[in-house]
């Protein structure tokens, strides 16, 4: 049961956007740069980024919803965002992208644990300095996002088929609403 008032019927972090649409539209925006808007990192690695520092976080709603829209990105390899969320060192994944999920983790666990050492490993392997800061900025995010959801005690649906049609949706169309014509 949510902490506050919510709107019934409307999962996760949807209702709290719901509640309070001014505040929505700002982080319905950051998430749709980061995750969607064109990157040399690719929709499904951003994603993946996400769906781990939520599986850190515990957040059920955002490492489902997020895990269904790598999936939907991955098509046939859509086994690698389990592989990612229980052991990305031995996922099916650039080692890139590896060295920032390592990164992400740092972040996860407080800005601070950042270290030195994972940023070079990180450029050594082929990571920009936009990258790492991407990588930053979307592991920060989802912290955010994930204590929002979890904070408010949204309602989290249990449904696998949900959570792939709002991957599928996710994937396709990104995070902001589209603007209605009045």
């Amino acid at each position: 049961m949510p902490h506050i008032s919510l709107p019934e019927g409307i999962p996760g972090i949807s209702s709290g956007f719901a509640f309070r649409p001014e505040t929505a539209k700002p982080m319905r925006e950051l998430a749709h740069l980061l995750l969607h808007e064109p990157s040399t990192l690719s929709q499904a690695e951003r994603e993946l980024i996400a769906t781990y520092v939520s599986s850190q976080n515990d957040c059920l709603f955002c490492q489902t919803s997020h895990g269904a829209a790598a999936a939907a990105h991955l098509g046939e390899k859509a086994g690698t965002v389990e592989d990612v969320k229980h052991d990305f060192m031995r996922a099916a994944v650039s080692d890139k992208l590896k060295a920032l999920l390592v990164i992400a983790g740092q972040v996860q666990q407080g800005g601070k644990h950042v270290s030195s050492e994972s940023v070079q490993k990180a450029r050594e392997l082929g990571a920009t300095d936009l990258e790492i800061h991407d990588t930053v900025l979307i592991a920060a995010a989802f912290c955010m996002y994930n204590r929002y959801v979890d904070g408010l005690a949204t309602w989290q649906p249990r449904d696998p088929a949900m959570y792939k049609a709002m991957g599928e949706h996710l994937a396709t169309h990104g995070y902001v609403m589209p603007s209605i014509n009045r």
